[in-house]
């Protein structure tokens, strides 16, 4: 089965709103089987016009487990943590 990803291109736009997210985050994560394979992870732009401040790239057994945490009661009461400290784009994307 394929793997599934969470990528979220991200600005922080509040830092001390956004630690209280990330020492949250990670246990929900890993509850679900999931890992970081980017935090942040110094973009450098080569293509396009937008620039990014950073990624995060989360690594799940399928896209459904990535799904399932996302959803979870877990991780939504965390998630205005980011929403509200953060702007940025999240996408599901299956591996080959």
């Amino acid at each position: 089965m394929p793997k599934g990803y969470l990528l979220v291109e991200i600005a922080v736009t509040n830092q001390e709103g956004f630690e209280r997210y990330r020492a949250m985050v990670r246990p929900t994560v890993a509850k679900f089987g999931g890992c970081a394979l980017v935090r942040g992870g110094n973009p450098k732009l080569v293509e396009g016009d937008r620039p990014a401040k950073g990624f995060v790239v989360l690594e799940f057994d399928s896209v459904e487990r990535a799904m399932e945490w996302y959803n979870s009661p877990e991780y939504r009461a965390i998630l205005p943590l980011r929403t509200e400290n953060s702007i940025g784009r999240a996408f599901f994307l299956t591996g080959v």
